[in-house]
């Protein structure tokens, strides 16, 4: 259930300006780090995670505050990126995940919600099992595993974290 006032959608390729912006604040240091230069977006290896948004195998969920014009709150995206690609790699049928809150609205409640209803959209696409990153110290570690990711390994200093989609949401709360 999304946080009072907001609602999660699906994804759609018109959403691909606002992807960009959400990708930026996805790429997660600790602070005092301020957000990376936008100029990492433009890195084949940042690029994979968002470009043309909306071909065959995305999955997406944005949340936003409703009305004629939608406020867009955050997103929780997934894609296939084969062969070998994305710091998430597990193999060509694992989707690797994204997920950010726009800073006014962190600490509020929104990502848990906004995943588990991108990991049921990731279940009703037929996928089995969805990968992501994690910088350690990232707080949101915890909030990963409630919606169900086990740590798998390292990438580089990352840890990989992977949640088996089993038949329903209730699975995993």
């Amino acid at each position: 259930m999304a946080p009072q006032g907001l609602v999660f959608r699906p994804m759609r390729a018109a959403d691909q300006a606002v992807l960009w912006e959400i990708l930026h604040v996805a790429l997660w240091d600790p602070p005092p780090a301020p957000l990376r230069p936008r100029a990492v977006l433009d890195t084949p290896r940042v690029r994979i995670y968002a470009e043309s948004w909306g071909r065959a195998g995305d999955v997406g969920v944005m949340a936003e505050q409703p009305g004629a014009d939608a406020i867009p709150v955050g997103a929780c995206w997934m894609r296939l990126v084969p062969d070998g690609q994305g710091l998430a790699y597990v193999d060509d049928a694992t989707p690797q995940l994204g997920i950010a809150v726009l800073p006014p609205w962190q600490r509020q409640g929104v990502g848990r919600p906004m995943m588990l209803a991108a990991l049921d959209a990731a279940r009703g696409a037929g996928y089995r099992q969805v990968s992501l990153t994690v910088h350690p110290q990232n707080p949101a570690i915890r909030m990963y595993e409630s919606c169900g990711f086990r740590k798998a390994g390292l990438r580089n200093t990352f840890h990989l974290m992977v949640a088996p989609l089993g038949s329903s949401p209730a699975d995993i709360q």
